[in-house]
């Protein structure tokens, strides 16, 4: 085997990996956002598992080394660089480890809603009947309630709206995972409806296949392409969520674990008192998290698209046609047997008719 022909298949292994892949079909503003979200979230990442080694302090911690207090609301100094709050808390630590509360619910949530939503709109697809209509109203009619909403009413029935950490992360990633499954539900279902009727599913039943390995191995493969896209999207509105929960108290106990919601709540009075920072810094960890993401999320959107993601190809394959044709009144590059073909003396008029002298 030539070295010619590993290497081909290296680069066409290198091609699968969805990011690399990504990145090499992206052009232009659409590279440009891509590799700006993928920063933003891979911050954001970093931050969260190192949280215990880049945070000063606890989340919960009131006190110094000395044994003194921090004190509230001070502003940002050498000791706090980001100030304390009305509660007594270094802003710093509390927005570093509220990264990893984020991304602790984000996995769960996103998660969990992958799993119960495509596997219910596998089944409700392929077989349809009674299943599948009883499944599309319930869906249909969770969808139709607000999300926020509905996330409280969920975090109120799953803890009473305060909790520890991990009850916590629970209640709100359960919350946020009835809010997300009729989303997945109802894209797989489509896919499934679709993807059912193609001539190797009929193929595959010929010859014997039952319906598990049918919807394993031929239906599921093809039905999951969107997920990466929804799964980016979702991700970014749990953190709008979960802020959601926290600013209206719905959220996690500050002395369980920190979150942006909930310290921007309690900072609420301290804007109108010039305190600044209490605000600010939790806020723009919301901002820049949700941009991140939805960044990575509407790049992901433009690829999946192929009349947008060859819209440059197109235009540097005209490009290239323009400069090398040969049209009256175009620009002539070479004759047949190429510029040092041409006779001596032969000339191009205006129209490009060749003239001989």
């Amino acid at each position: 085997m030539s070295i010619t022909t590993l290497t081909s298949r290296k680069r066409r292994l290198s091609d699968r990996l969805p990011v690399v892949h990504q990145l090499r079909q992206s052009v232009g503003l659409q590279r440009g956002m891509l590799v700006a979200g993928l920063v933003l979230t891979a911050v954001f990442i970093l931050l969260s598992i190192f949280a215990p080694l880049i945070a000063p302090y606890g989340f919960a911690q009131l006190k110094g080394a000395d044994g003194q207090p921090f004190g509230t609301t001070q502003p940002p100094s050498s000791a706090h660089i980001w100030g304390t709050t009305s509660g007594g808390y270094d802003v710093f630590s509390r927005v570093i480890w509220g990264t990893q509360t984020a991304i602790l619910v984000i996995i769960v949530a996103v998660i969990l809603s992958i799993f119960i939503g495509v596997f219910l709109g596998l089944v409700s697809g392929y077989f349809g009947g009674w299943l599948d209509r009883t499944l599309v109203v319930i869906c249909d009619a969770i969808y139709a309630f607000p999300s926020l909403l509905l996330a409280i009413v969920m975090a109120i029935a799953i803890s009473g709206g305060q909790s520890s950490l991990w009850g916590g992360i629970l209640a709100a990633a359960i919350s946020i995972t009835v809010v997300y499954i009729p989303q997945y539900f109802r894209v797989i279902r489509s896919e499934v409806v679709r993807i059912k009727a193609e001539a190797y599913v009929e193929s595959a039943r010929v010859v014997g296949a039952s319906n598990a390995r049918i919807m394993s191995r031929h239906v599921l493969r093809n039905s999951t392409r969107t997920l990466p896209l929804i799964f980016t999207l979702n991700s970014s509105e749990a953190i709008l969520t979960l802020a959601g929960l926290g600013f209206l108290g719905f959220g996690i106990e500050p002395t369980a674990a920190a979150e942006w919601g909930y310290d921007l709540n309690k900072a609420v009075d301290d804007v109108t008192s010039g305190i600044w920072w209490t605000s600010i810094y939790p806020g723009l960890a919301i901002v820049l998290a949700v941009l991140g993401i939805t960044l990575v999320g509407e790049s992901l959107n433009d690829l999946a698209d192929p009349r947008l993601r060859g819209r440059r190809r197109a235009a540097v394959a005209s490009g290239e046609v323009a400069e090398t044709s040969v049209v009256p009144g175009g620009t002539l590059t070479a004759g047949l047997g190429g510029l040092d073909g041409l006779e001596s003396g032969e000339t191009f008029d205006e129209h490009g008719i060749e003239v001989k002298p």
